[in-house]
């Protein structure tokens, strides 16, 4: 089970390089969850696979060890080992944007320039349309699961089966979704962090 998150854009400027967009988030990636979850009170992963796209390295002097990286991919990595250590992460860097030409909706900020990159202020004058986006995308196991897969656990066990006859006539037994269940709860606790366990004892507590 993983979770989704994107930043689309990436907010990376024009005439700068990779190294110079992620020292600009030392603290957190600068994306969003795309899951149906709650986003996390505390960060941290146990694996991701990270794909950055539409960003180079560029060549620039070593203002900061990830300016000293010999590649894109490599400043990726070392980026995402900073800010998740421990965790198990895979990264690759496409040169290619994300194209987003018509039919692609334009729902931009101003801010934005043709090819995606971020400006301090808009424009004087009327800018173009976005015909292409830096994005970062990533697929994480993370301690989020945990909220996410024992919620729905918990929306699963409200329900009365009784009034769900044709559910059960397509052949599936009582003591099959029960047990189904029960292996929905175990999956939730592989991703179960003592936080996490303190948040969903809190949340039994609630209800």
């Amino acid at each position: 089970v993983v979770a989704a998150w994107a930043s689309l854009p990436f907010p990376a400027r024009p005439g700068r390089s990779l190294p110079d967009a992620l020292c600009a988030h030392p603290q957190a990636v600068p994306w969003q969850l795309l899951s149906l979850c709650r986003e996390p009170k505390v960060g941290g992963c146990f694996a991701q696979s990270v794909v950055l796209r539409g960003v180079r390295k560029e060549s620039h002097p070593p203002a900061s060890p990830l300016h000293a990286c010999e590649s894109a991919e490599e400043v990726l990595q070392r980026y995402l080992h900073t800010l998740f250590p421990g965790a198990f992460s895979t990264s690759h860097v496409l040169q290619q944007p994300c194209h987003t030409q018509p039919p692609y909706p334009q729902f931009f900020s101003p801010l934005l320039t043709r090819q995606g990159f971020l400006l301090d202020k808009p424009p004087c004058y009327p800018s173009a349309a976005v015909e292409s986006i830096p994005v970062l995308a990533a697929l994480q196991s993370a301690p989020v699961l945990h909220t996410l897969l024992y919620g729905v656990y918990k929306d699963l066990q409200k329900l009365n089966t009784r009034r769900w006859a044709s559910f059960f006539s397509a052949g599936v037994e009582q003591d099959d979704f029960q047990e189904a269940l029960e292996e929905l709860r175990t999956l939730s606790q592989c991703y179960e962090t003592g936080f996490e366990a303190d948040e969903s004892e809190d949340e039994a507590d609630s209800d």
